[in-house]
């Protein structure tokens, strides 16, 4: 009987733990550590070309950043994403922008939209779609702006947000970003390895 009663216990504790394990697993992000992902996947471009992450990355990784043409954090921090655009190729990294907003795809996140927005704000890095927010699932990415930074191992060394102020980037104290890569370049431990990002919810698709 107590046999019994031990494997009736078994059974509904293994029931139990089941389900919330793989909604765990199901809700995860990328850490540090981890692999870039989508290496080969072909993006299409706002400059009317297209590209991969493989493509865009350079001799010492790649910056990847979750963007887009309209949220008040984008829109205030187009400074620091320039300055970051430009930090990154002076270190040899490359940077690719993308634009997970699916369920605006029809209307402020078109990709005429974008288009228009890449050569209003001079972006000299691919700006791509994000077709269903494919990328976005894959990196766990949830806000824009939204960074992930990646060694020439494929490594993921540094996420979160560029700097320490997004809600004002004027009066920031702190650029995370660059330290991120300053460290990464010389071969240091990074430090923090994340952040907590801010801004506008990515639109998926419901």
């Amino acid at each position: 009987m107590k046999t019994t009663i031990l494997a009736f216990a078994t059974l509904f504790a293994s029931m139990a733990v089941t389900p919330l394990a793989s909604f765990a697993q199901g809700g995860d992000k990328m850490n540090p550590g981890d692999d870039l992902p989508a290496l080969e996947t072909t993006l299409r471009n706002a400059n009317g070309n297209s590209t991969t992450l493989k493509g865009a990355e350079k001799e010492n990784g790649l910056l990847v950043m979750f963007s887009c043409n309209t949220c008040p954090f984008v829109i205030k921090n187009e400074p620091i994403t320039k300055k970051t655009m430009e930090y990154a190729t002076a270190h040899h990294i490359g940077m690719v922008i993308i634009n997970s907003n699916e369920a605006q795809r029809s209307d402020a996140d078109s990709y005429e939209a974008m288009k228009k927005f890449a050569k209003e704000q001079g972006y000299t890095v691919p700006y791509v779609v994000d077709e269903n927010s494919k990328l976005a699932d894959m990196f766990g990415a949830n806000h824009t702006p939204e960074v992930f930074l990646f060694n020439n191992k494929h490594k993921l060394v540094y996420k979160g947000a560029m700097n320490d102020n997004p809600s004002d980037p004027k009066g920031y104290k702190k650029m995370y970003i660059e330290d991120a890569i300053n460290a990464m370049v010389a071969g240091k431990e990074v430090d923090p390895k994340t952040t907590k990002s801010v801004g506008c919810s990515i639109k998926r698709r419901a």
